[in-house]
């Protein structure tokens, strides 16, 4: 008891101490949900609690996760999905019905405490190609409208996630900063009706991304600490790209009649699987290196003080599209049964650790493997772990991966536990032909970081996944055939 009255006192010191303005400002979450096996929402908001995590963020609204934040006093934002922004632009009456439907009934009725509306999601992201950018700032304006309609102009604000590809600079130095030429007037428009309404510039930043999209990227520039050539941008000085970063969207801000707009770090963080960089030991020394920076208020150089932030991501989610990358299924800092990944003290505190989930029910102990009897030479085994691949997720196979290590047969037992468990062990899952088998002895190699998965009891019905993998990990299968055929 008197662990647990110091663990509450300390936050109660941290949360006052980062007060301004009526604001909390520290550490909030991205709670997504492409999961096949999402987490009970009851579950996920006690392990939000138990960690301190004052704020999440939500990427579709979504009545039982509200119901599960019902009177948690943890602060929300609620995100609407690109797709929708082509309605919501053109109908007023649309964005309405759903400020009515998604903000006004829970903040009324159910006591969730929304602050902020998240039009769309990085909608000007080169690869969209621009499909978004005549329907964001209509949605955004048609949505800003709504909520005044429902009286709840002063009470929840407007904003939109954007990916810092949206500014740029000539040089290393962000002084040289400002925003995108081609969305430069649509940008200045948008940040004019944010700051007009009291809103925020939400930004994502991701260090991982710069390493991962160019191999000459100084590793230690992407960390917060031991990188021994900073960059002296007339006399302020930069030792870590997340302070870059930030500074040159500043800069953008300030050239532009914005210098004191508010900022929101949307997403932020380092996976640990998928890529040679992603690993968990990179995963702490970012997270905890940026936990450090912003807890101890001291800022960027161009605006100390307090960050405003939001970690990428709460828990793994094993459905997303893996487009930009095997990375993308492994963002969380818990894995997707709420187990946490590594040491991270959210508080400061550096002997702190993350609480796991409680009260997660798994479905039996066992595992779908690769039968000893069967022969690598079996013609119908690259179809069959081509098969299992296409069907589950095989994104902690390949190089550079968590299993990384495993031989041949390890790798195609990965890949028919994956597809047994996704599939809630039913036994026609684990029936490939002549190939498979079902063991209660864990086939996880001992000591190492690979683990073959047990899944949780799924949270909706079977019938919900159906369709859940959008994008088909056609690359990691490819590697898995490789590795068998590379078999002498």
């Amino acid at each position: 008891m008197g662990n647990l009255g110091m663990k509450y006192a300390f936050w109660i010191s941290m949360i006052l101490g980062f007060m301004v303005f009526g604001e909390v400002y520290g550490i909030g979450a991205n709670w997504g949900t492409q999961a096949t096996h999402p987490l009970p929402p009851n579950i996920v908001v006690k392990m939000l609690k138990d960690n301190g995590i004052q704020k999440v963020k939500l990427f579709d609204a979504d009545s039982e996760i509200f119901k599960a934040l019902s009177g948690s006093g943890i602060e929300v934002m609620v995100g609407i999905p690109n797709e929708m922004l082509w309605s919501l632009a053109n109908s007023l009456g649309a964005a309405e019905k759903w400020v009515e439907k998604n903000i006004s009934s829970h903040v009324s009725s159910n006591s969730v405490d929304i602050k902020y509306v998240a039009v769309g999601n990085e909608p000007f992201l080169s690869q969209f190609n621009g499909t978004f950018l005549s329907t964001t700032f209509p949605a955004l304006q048609n949505i800003q409208a709504a909520l005044i309609k429902a009286g709840l102009g002063n009470r929840v604000k407007v904003t939109i996630p954007l990916n810092a590809d949206v500014y740029e600079s000539s040089s290393s130095q962000p002084s040289t900063g400002d925003f995108r030429q081609d969305i430069r007037d649509l940008m200045v428009n948008i940040v004019k009706f944010l700051n007009d309404n009291g809103g925020a510039f939400t930004v994502n930043i991701y260090p991982f991304i710069s390493l991962y999209n160019d191999p000459n990227f100084p590793a230690d520039y992407a960390f917060f600490d031991g990188y021994s050539s900073p960059i002296d941008d007339n006399g302020k000085i930069y030792n870590n790209v997340f302070d870059a970063n930030h500074d040159t969207l500043l800069w953008a801000l300030q050239k532009n009649g914005f210098p004191n707009m508010s900022i929101i770090i949307g997403e932020i963080g380092w996976p640990t699987d998928g890529d040679n960089n992603a690993n968990l030991k990179a995963a702490q020394r970012f997270n905890q290196g940026f936990m450090t920076h912003i807890l101890g208020g001291k800022g960027t150089p161009m605006r100390p003080g307090p960050i405003d932030a939001y970690l990428f991501s709460l828990i793994d989610e094993d459905a997303k599209s893996i487009q930009p990358g095997n990375f993308e299924r492994h963002w969380g800092t818990f894995y997707f049964d709420g187990t946490p990944k590594y040491n991270l003290s959210l508080a400061g505190n550096n002997g702190g650790g993350l609480v796991p989930a409680n009260g997660v029910k798994y479905v039996a102990r066992q595992w779908c493997v690769l039968s000893p009897s069967a022969s690598l030479d079996d013609p119908q085994l690259a179809d069959s772990v081509g098969y299992a691949c296409s069907h589950a997720d095989c994104t902690s196979l390949g190089h550079g991966t968590s299993c990384a290590d495993l031989d041949a047969r390890g790798n195609i037992s990965y890949a028919f536990n994956s597809y047994y468990q996704e599939n809630d062990q039913l036994p026609t899952a684990c029936k490939f032909p002549n190939l498979s088998m079902i063991t209660k002895t864990d086939p996880s190699p001992p000591g190492g970081t690979c683990k073959f998965k047990i899944m949780i009891q799924a949270s909706k019905p079977s019938s919900d996944k159906s369709n859940a993998f959008a994008t088909k990990p056609v690359n990691v299968m490819f590697l898995v055939i490789v590795s068998l055929l590379s078999v002498s």
